[in-house]
């Protein structure tokens, strides 16, 4: 998902520690010898005593702020890294399209990036991913009034189709022919479909998942397609920063490791398959 450049000023948000009570917190943060920024458990921070993550809102279940707290599968995980490395994890709202580029890692306003973002192959010239965290299908949702049932039927019926702006749900289809109408957000592509400026979206599984908690949404709209695009998520750092790569990497190892990988799952995505949910393996490129 993504906003357009410039649409949106970042704003440091705070998270909440869901996640709290299920580590131990085992590192010291300490000034490191050059008088710089401080460094926690071997990893060098950009803000003493924080972790800071950059991401994009809202984006549920992987962040999304409630309660005025940000809180989400993405959120609950990096909370784990923070606590391995003894400090508290801060959230900076940013624009998607410097997730793409690294722009807010290599500037040291952001540690790491957390988004629900596709591990790609162009996206690794910018940027180094953690392990692969997440499988993610893309759903094809439609209106229930527009009378299609599958992805080939919106094209052949040329009902309007909608997507989140500069993701792979919207790079699938354009591929497949189609000129979607682009969104900012996960929000407003819910927003389009509610109020008729497109009759269909496609958009991440899990996203449709929790809209169609809702009744009005589960009333109105129905799943007619799931597209296995072989995506998968990974965390992002500044190219070069191993540490913090191998600290994300061991907290998302021991997460599975213990249950609680399948604890926040259930907690924030649904029923949990081990054997989809939780990859060890980067995709093929």
């Amino acid at each position: 998902m993504t906003t357009l450049p410039g649409r949106r000023t970042p704003r440091i948000l705070a998270a909440a520690t869901v996640t709290a009570g299920l580590l131990s917190m085992t590192a010291c943060t300490k000034t490191d010898d050059s008088g710089g920024a401080k460094t926690a458990g071997g990893v060098q921070l950009v803000k003493a005593g924080q972790l800071t993550t950059c991401t994009h809102l809202p984006y549920p279940p992987f962040q999304s702020e409630i309660d005025g707290k940000v809180q989400g599968f993405d959120v609950s995980l990096i909370d784990l890294v923070a606590k391995n490395l003894g400090v508290k994890q801060a959230i900076l709202d940013t624009p998607f399209e410097n997730f793409k580029t690294g722009a807010f890692l290599n500037s040291g306003e952001c540690d790491l990036a957390a988004a629900g973002m596709t591990i790609t192959e162009e996206r690794k010239k910018n940027v180094d991913f953690s392990d692969p965290y997440f499988d993610a299908t893309q759903a094809v949702l439609v209106d229930k009034s527009a009378g299609v049932g599958s992805l080939a039927d919106i094209k052949a019926k040329k009902v309007k189709l909608g997507a989140q702006a500069q993701t792979t749900g919207e790079d699938y289809v354009k591929k497949q022919g189609f000129d979607p109408v682009s969104f900012e957000s996960s929000d407003a592509v819910l927003n389009g479909l509610r109020t008729g400026q497109v009759k269909a979206v496609v958009i991440d599984y899990p996203v449709v998942q929790g809209w169609l908690k809702d009744k009005a949404n589960a009333d109105a709209f129905k799943v007619v397609g799931n597209l296995n695009t072989g995506e998968q998520y990974g965390f992002t750092v500044k190219k070069g920063n191993a540490k913090l790569v191998a600290a994300i990497n061991k907290a998302i190892a021991d997460a599975k490791a213990d249950g609680t990988y399948k604890k926040l799952y259930e907690q924030w995505i649904g029923p949990y398959d081990p054997a989809v949910a939780a990859p060890s393996a980067p995709a093929a490129s």
